[in-house]
């Protein structure tokens, strides 16, 4: 039984100095240096040139939407819709922010006025991924702000509460972006 003790005891002294043999050694610089080269943001701070692109990545890269990706920054909502979805987005283009007042853009920009540039963006998404022959005359469909927006079919065009109309449909990884004509705004709160 002695012998097995003085075994025992040998063998945890030698992994134990193993284990220590092994270990990195890392200074506080080495430390500061590896939290600084790890990127800030969520999902939509990851690279990738390969995989298709997710909403926020397709609306930067499309030069009729720096409106709506400057909205989305400035509601802080990029990371949210860079996340896996599914997601249908209603992507008004720079000519549909262009209709609404002089003046409400700048506003709704403005960082107190974040919360009413959150519901509008909102009211531009649901969480799903619709594909357009799922659409049917009167149907409605939740937004993620709470309210709901009903869809019409006239001469084969799809419109959204009878104001804005789809022009294209471009597919993304993490859901399904139907570009529109026009800002759709949410109804007032009662």
């Amino acid at each position: 039984m002695k012998e097995y003790k003085i075994i025992f005891a040998f063998l945890l002294i030698v992994s134990m100095a193993a284990c220590n043999n092994g270990a990195e050694k890392t200074t506080p610089a080495d430390n500061t240096a590896a939290t600084t080269s790890t990127p800030a943001g969520g999902q939509e701070a990851v690279q990738d040139n390969d995989s298709e692109k997710d909403v926020v990545k397709v609306a930067v890269g499309s030069k009729n939407h720096t409106t709506l990706v400057a909205a989305l920054k400035a509601a802080d909502l990029v990371t949210s819709l860079s996340n896996a979805g599914p997601f249908t987005v209603f992507a008004p283009t720079n000519a549909a922010f262009d209709k609404l007042p002089a003046g409400t853009v700048e506003g709704l920009l403005k960082p107190e006025k974040k919360e009413d540039l959150q519901n509008i963006l909102q009211y531009h998404v649901t969480l799903s991924a619709l594909k357009a022959e799922s659409f049917t005359d009167g149907q409605v469909l939740g937004m993620v702000n709470g309210d709901n927006v009903t869809i019409s079919i006239k001469d084969g065009k799809v419109m959204l509460n009878n104001s804005a109309t789809i022009i294209a449909t471009i597919p993304a990884s993490n859901g399904i972006i139907y570009v529109i004509d026009a800002v759709l705004l949410p109804p007032a709160k009662k």
